[in-house]
């Protein structure tokens, strides 16, 4: 039996096969808009925001996932195949979008997991179930939730931009240092406001936040791996054990991902539920703003003091 994100995959691999001749048919060179501007297509809400930075006003960014949508439930169609065969430049992460992964040209696409230091992907399945859909990935794709490595993508992507737009290189490049150093600070005010916790163990809906415990020495326990998937009865009970073991007083859940499973575990260890966003999609800020919301909530909940 294959998991929701398994049997998405399989059907975004079967589409992209069948569109893939058809869109073919329109791709050729890499377009700019009518003023001369690069095309740049971002995958999923952190990309595009990403690229909007570093591209500034000297490119055309338009994202691929729409506001409130998890960046695994797009189906591309064949307008959407073109734009990314066409742009001239779609910044990706693989693993995430597998309808995206084959849609993109290799010479102008950008994929952000090859610019940082990755982590091994979640290493628990429910029984006959693949693991969380990037069961053929040996890294865990969630990269955008360590700022420390989103500066990095956003130095390499100011590279790219630069090499694909060399009348504009200087203005990618210095866009990207500023980004960057951004996405610096943010790493600072993280790491000082989560090193003095009571607790150090998240317990979350599914495993996306694997970057951000690793940047910030936390321990992170996801219900299941996959988000579309029920966790199996031993699967919770082995969960409930360890929260109540180590004193859990939150388990958090997703906005895009119903809370149900996340508010039963609570109940049973006596636990509240609170939402950490994993930013697969657009928040009501943006990505900086978005983040220091979840160092809030997580200094509440593991009882930080700054």
């Amino acid at each position: 039996m294959m998991s929701g994100f398994s049997r998405l995959r399989a059907g975004g691999l079967l589409a992209g096969a069948a569109l893939f001749a058809t869109a073919a048919c329109g791709a050729g060179a890499a377009e700019t808009t009518p003023d001369g501007k690069p095309e740049v297509v971002a995958a999923f809400y952190p990309l595009q925001w990403l690229s909007e930075q570093v591209g500034g006003s000297d490119a055309q960014v338009s994202g691929l996932t729409p506001p409130g949508v998890e960046p695994h439930d797009v189906e591309l169609g064949i307008q959407q195949v073109t734009e990314l065969k066409n742009a001239t430049l779609a910044v990706y992460v693989k693993g995430v979008q597998p309808a995206v992964d084959e849609a993109v040209e290799p010479d102008t696409s950008f994929d952000a997991a090859t610019a940082v230091a990755t982590i091994p992907a979640g290493e628990h399945a429910e029984e006959g179930e693949e693991e969380h859909g990037h069961e053929e990935l040996p890294y865990d794709p969630h990269l955008w939730l360590d700022p420390s490595r989103l500066a990095t993508v956003a130095t390499k992507l100011g590279e790219r931009l630069a090499t694909a737009d060399p009348a504009h290189a200087q203005g990618y490049k210095e866009r990207a240092t500023k980004t960057a150093a951004a996405l610096g600070a943010l790493d600072q005010e993280l790491t000082k406001g989560l090193t003095t916790c009571t607790s150090r163990t998240l317990v979350t809906a599914h495993e996306a936040f694997g970057y951000l415990a690793d940047r910030y020495k936390l321990k992170q326990v996801g219900i299941t791996l996959d988000p579309e998937t029920e966790p199996s009865p031993a699967r919770l009970s082995e969960v409930a054990k360890l929260a109540k073991a180590e004193g859990v007083t939150t388990i958090f859940t997703e906005a895009l991902v119903s809370p149900k499973v996340a508010e039963v575990l609570a109940s049973q260890v006596g636990a509240k539920t609170a939402v950490l966003d994993p930013l697969e999609s657009k928040p009501s800020g943006d990505y900086l703003s978005a983040m220091r919301d979840n160092l809030k909530t997580l200094q509440t909940a593991l009882g930080c003091t700054a």
